[in-house]
């Protein structure tokens, strides 16, 4: 008698399109919550730098929104994701028999560790103990970027992963945005306390 594969059920025609459709809803949810996540962890630590009555209101602030959009999006986004494409691996168990399979799945077992990660980050904002500053969170904030367009090139190209000239110019021109908007934060937090500087001196004359 064949062995039958484990995950082998037998679906509608339409199954495949409705996990396929959900999936991608899911991963859009998912990835606009994690980058929006991170980057008001950033506005919760510079909210520190302000006086006291106005850094206790932005940081309870910041607080609420960050566990608003982790418990109503970026978490819902997350289980969608992950369930609709556990589907889409009953409606095509062969898929886990392959090489480009066990790569993307080893990359999202990365982005849970980082969706859990930034809820530990966000526990450790609330009770004021994070000791990540806001340069450290920035950098952190690029990660998902790279894991995504690894994983998307994993599911266009799947065995056929490129690995020629322009894969490298895409992973550089990721690596470029990243250092930039690295820059321009930099940039902009340097202007900004020459101004304050330029203030105080304003005054003090």
């Amino acid at each position: 008698m064949p062995a039958v594969p484990l995950l082998a059920f037998s679906w509608p025609p339409e199954a495949y399109l409705w996990f396929k459709t959900l999936h991608i809803v899911g991963v859009v949810v998912w990835f606009a919550g994690l980058f929006y996540l991170v980057r008001l962890f950033i506005y919760h630590r510079e909210a520190e730098e302000l006086e006291p009555g106005l850094r206790t209101a932005f940081q309870n602030q910041y607080g609420l929104m960050e566990r608003r959009l982790a418990n109503i999006i970026t978490t819902p986004g997350m289980v969608v994701a992950v369930l609709c494409a556990a589907g889409l691996l009953s409606v095509n168990p062969a898929w886990l028999h392959q090489g480009w399979m066990h790569a993307k799945l080893a990359f999202v077992v990365a982005l849970l560790a980082y969706h859990a990660f930034c809820y530990r980050l966000m526990g450790q904002l609330q009770h004021g103990a994070c000791l990540w500053s806001p340069k450290q969170l920035r950098a952190l904030n690029e990660l998902p970027t790279l894991l995504l367009v690894i994983v998307v090139m994993l599911v266009v190209f799947k065995n056929q992963f490129p690995t020629g000239t322009a894969t490298w110019f895409i992973v550089a021109l990721v690596l470029f945005m990243a250092a930039s908007i690295q820059f321009y934060a930099r940039w902009r937090r340097l202007r900004a306390e020459r101004l304050a500087a330029a203030g105080g001196d304003g005054a003090a004359a």
